[in-house]
């Protein structure tokens, strides 16, 4: 269950540079490659012909060309030419309304009459020279309203990553959830308390002492379909902490694009998204290895969560108050499915 009409990263740039790349978001198979432009096409990965997959091809002067028999297909769908045959009576394929922007190729798996860019979330850091990103995908066979819950709730951090980013006193802060229309806010701060081994790094890398109480801070802000952008960030002790000059701090931006491949599988694009030292590219390579050791770590937790949930489909789960952000932003991705398929909807909190 996920809303369609919605723009879900679909992919990064390089990955289809030089080749077509097949790839299912929201349960529809899409194939994307560059046009003749340079510009980036979807459609889905089915050839006309034979029903081979198109992904499976080339490309050839921006024209996607089927590896099985060499049909070949235009960006919007249609067919172009075929060796010794005549195609273009062909009926046209689906094609996705897709954009790149960011950093990131968007895609629209739903009604292409209602995807406007205008909706593609605004992200600070993005082709900002103040900031320095780095980041990955990983592959994790889970619902993808198990990553946000993971996400959004962020007092596991102190078992499953005990040894980076993890620490006692997560457990202990008091967690505050607010909603904003239709995004969700949780927050955690920590103050005077000394920096876990991660973020000791970061100190490091912005030239301070990583051996002084900090304060540090947790805000967790999910946005519809799947998204969950994360302040977190240490400072030294009694200068501000979350609202302290730049000078007596690290912090960054968790950057957490979550898209739905099938009802238990997900396209999980991670990263990190500073504004310190952006000129630094070992330092973003240090935080970029770091970041990506501790999200494999959450990998094989949501992977064995999901095995119980289908084995057990009938037990009941226990909510607690630190599952508040999650719980709304079900609530929120509940409200939008309800609303495209014309059934009644809960008002927001």
């Amino acid at each position: 269950m996920f809303p369609k009409n919605a723009w879900y990263v679909a992919c990064m740039p390089d990955e289809i540079d030089s080749r077509p790349l097949g790839r299912k978001v929201c349960g529809e198979s899409m194939v994307f490659y560059r046009g003749p432009e340079g510009e980036v096409a979807a459609l889905e990965d089915f050839c006309p012909h034979r029903g081979a997959p198109l992904s499976l091809g080339r490309v050839v002067d921006g024209k996607l060309v089927c590896g099985y028999h060499g049909l070949e297909m235009g960006c919007d769908g249609k067919t172009i030419a075929m060796p010794g045959q005549r195609v273009r009576g062909f009926p046209a394929i689906r094609s996705f309304p897709v954009v790149e922007r960011h950093g990131f190729v968007w895609v629209w798996p739903g009604d292409a009459t209602q995807a406007d860019p205008a909706k593609i979330h605004h992200l600070e850091w993005a082709d900002n020279p103040e900031w320095a990103y780095g980041g990955g995908l990983y592959h994790i066979a889970c619902d993808y309203r198990l990553m946000v819950d993971n996400l959004m709730d962020l007092t596991h951090e102190t078992y499953v990553h005990a040894t980076s980013i993890g620490q006692k006193e997560i457990d202990e802060a008091p967690v505050t959830t607010r909603t904003e229309g239709d995004e969700v806010i949780t927050s955690r701060f920590m103050n005077n308390i000394q920096a876990p081994p991660f973020w000791r790094m970061a100190l490091r890398g912005n030239q301070l002492p990583d051996d002084q109480p900090v304060d540090r801070w947790q805000i967790c802000r999910f946005s519809p379909p799947s998204h969950v952008m994360i302040e977190v960030g240490v400072a030294l002790a009694g200068q501000g902490g979350h609202e302290a000059d730049s000078k007596v701090k690290a912090s960054s931006i968790v950057v957490d694009f979550i898209t739905p491949e099938t009802e238990t599988s997900i396209w999980y694009f991670w990263g990190m998204a500073r504004r310190f030292k952006p000129e630094d590219h070992a330092l973003t390579a240090s935080i970029r290895e770091g970041q990506g050791k501790i999200f494999s770590e959450d990998l094989e937790m949501l992977e064995r969560q999901q095995k119980n949930l289908l084995a057990w489909p009938g037990r009941q789960l226990l909510k607690l108050n630190i599952d508040a952000g999650g719980v709304q932003a079900r609530k929120v991705i509940d409200r939008l499915v309800a609303a495209e398929q014309g059934a009644p909807m809960e008002a927001p909190e």
